[in-house]
């Protein structure tokens, strides 16, 4: 699978060394903003021994006539901006290249955008990728079905800089169905993302953590919504719709085991 990357901020930069280090993807290029390091190896600058190179382009030359046909790639992966897939979006839709965004805090616009892109093209929008957040949401909605009356509280910690409520945090409360203004925030040092839903029972307390180790994980989780969404047909996904074929699929072998 050859790839695309927009964004090579930090967690861009993590992302590209889990691509170069996995041999079932190629990554061919990076678009940046900037023209800084501009034509220079990727898997270099980070150190890493890939045989993709991952050429470091600026958008303009993206923007340039001709680079995606110069320059094809299966998958564009996101990690740059809220504008962002604008730029890539009908150029990649047009060609049946497939698109995964990580961006969080997408407009409603925006996200009605990447949706259209889905009747051309396979597109995955994830505002947070990894794969264990989207296993707590799925299991947080599953165990608030369950048990409707319990109190429900969200945490969320981040690096002390951080300004904003997370993104993360705000789909949480979403899909929970709890006011975004009861969503418990705490800043210190670097903390790159931490997310808990406690549950309050009468009688006991349940607690759902997620903690993200380093940015890599944000890698592991586009290469593997990458990998699923080629096996999709044409339209618009979520990590919920991969994630839930595993849920399915515990069912059917727990239901063989009792016949």
């Amino acid at each position: 699978m050859r790839a695309g990357l927009f964004g090579f901020g930090r967690t861009g930069k993590a992302v590209a060394a889990v691509l170069f280090q996995n041999p079932s993807v190629r990554l061919e290029w990076i678009i940046r903003n900037s023209g800084r390091m501009e034509h220079r190896s990727a898997a270099e600058f980070l150190g890493v021994d890939s045989d993709g190179q991952g050429t470091i382009h600026p958008k303009t030359e993206f923007l340039a006539p001709g680079f995606l046909d110069e320059n094809p790639v299966d998958v564009i992966i996101d990690f740059s901006s809220q504008d962002g897939i604008y730029e890539y979006g009908s150029l990649a839709a047009e060609r049946g290249i497939n698109i995964v965004s990580a961006v969080s805090n997408y407009p409603e616009e925006t996200i009605e955008f990447a949706r259209s892109l889905g009747q051309k093209t396979k597109v995955m929008w994830a505002p947070n990728i990894t794969i264990g957040i989207n296993f707590l949401i799925m299991a947080a909605r599953v165990l608030n079905m369950i048990a409707p009356y319990t109190d429900v509280e969200i945490i969320e910690e981040h690096f002390k800089v951080k300004p904003e409520i997370s993104g993360t945090a705000k789909i949480i409360a979403q899909k929970l169905d709890i006011p975004e203004s009861d969503i418990k925030s705490v800043r210190a040092g670097g903390i790159i993302g931490t997310h808990e839903i406690l549950f309050g029972f009468p009688h006991q307390t349940v607690r759902l953590k997620h903690e993200s180790i380093s940015r890599e994980a944000f890698g592991n989780g586009a290469l593997f919504a990458a990998q699923k969404l080629c096996e999709k047909e044409i339209g618009f996904y979520n990590m919920e719709d991969i994630l839930f074929e595993y849920f399915s699929e515990v069912s059917k072998v727990q239901s063989k085991r009792e016949h």
